[in-house]
């Protein structure tokens, strides 16, 4: 479903700041993983994220998604088959327009455009359904701007608008780390409903370990643009965030009290 094969993206290439994001790096997600992603700052993860979608545009190797070579694809040519949720809450719904209107341009993502209306009543319908598993009340404030919703309710409704469609690739990149603990634990649980209910292949970046844990099948470890763990999903489920620090320690020669892996 996704694969990066030795795939390298450096920044200000020839220059005496060039860096490295991400070195020779491989990963495979066939459909239905679900693929957690921890690091420290700079490890190349949302970088990782960033040539998947194609916002930026790999150095070398390969952005292989539903068996289609993507590599050179821009941007708005991958929106129909990945989606994305970001760590800003602002950033994934258009304010000035009603929830409705929103999951109006959701919902028709990959369709072929044409003259009809944007929300009828039978897609409201639809849309209160939809609504409803959000367990915000939502379903009722159909007419209401999205700019007037909290940052909780904003996110909730990124969430469902990039599932819904059923994208070949779910992208969240640290989609809970603006939000209030409260608010967090919930997006959390409808993160996993959402991906499980609809049978997605994703990958969610985060620097809650905990929150790593608890989601997904398998888990990724990044260090200087690498992948330097993998664990499967049997070890994942015996594993703890004290030995994912301890293992962190051993790759960047750190101390266990470097919490760099946590919120």
């Amino acid at each position: 479903m996704l694969e990066l094969v030795n795939v390298t993206k450096r920044f200000f290439p020839g220059t005496v700041n060039e860096r490295v994001a991400l070195d020779d790096l491989s990963l495979k997600l066939s459909e239905g993983d679900f693929v957690t992603v921890i690091g420290s700052n700079g490890a190349g993860k949302s970088t990782m994220l960033n040539v998947i979608s194609g916002r930026y545009t790999a150095d070398g190797g390969s952005v292989i998604i539903d068996g289609h070579d993507v590599t050179k694809a821009p941007e708005h040519r991958r929106a129909s088959s990945v989606a994305r949720v970001f760590q800003d809450p602002m950033a994934g719904t258009a304010p000035h327009l009603t929830i409705e209107e929103n999951l109006a341009i959701a919902f028709e993502r990959g369709k072929g455009r044409g003259l009809r209306m944007a929300v009828t009543r039978a897609k409201r319908e639809v849309f209160r359904e939809a609504l409803i598993t959000l367990e915000l009340g939502l379903e009722d404030r159909l007419e209401m701007r999205v700019g007037m919703l909290s940052g909780g309710q904003r996110q909730a409704l990124s969430l469902l608008m990039a599932t819904y469609a059923k994208p070949a690739i779910l992208l969240l990149d640290e989609h809970t780390a603006a939000l209030d603990p409260s608010r967090a634990e919930l997006i959390t649980r409808l993160t996993g409903e959402a991906v499980a209910r609809n049978n997605l292949t994703a990958l969610m970046v985060t620097h809650n370990m905990n929150q790593a844990i608890e989601l997904g099948n398998r888990l990724i470890m990044m260090h200087e643009g690498r992948v330097v763990l993998e664990v499967d999903e049997q070890a994942k489920k015996s594993i703890t965030a004290e030995h994912l620090l301890e293992e962190f320690s051993k790759i960047k020669g750190a101390s266990l009290s470097d919490r760099t892996l946590l919120d």
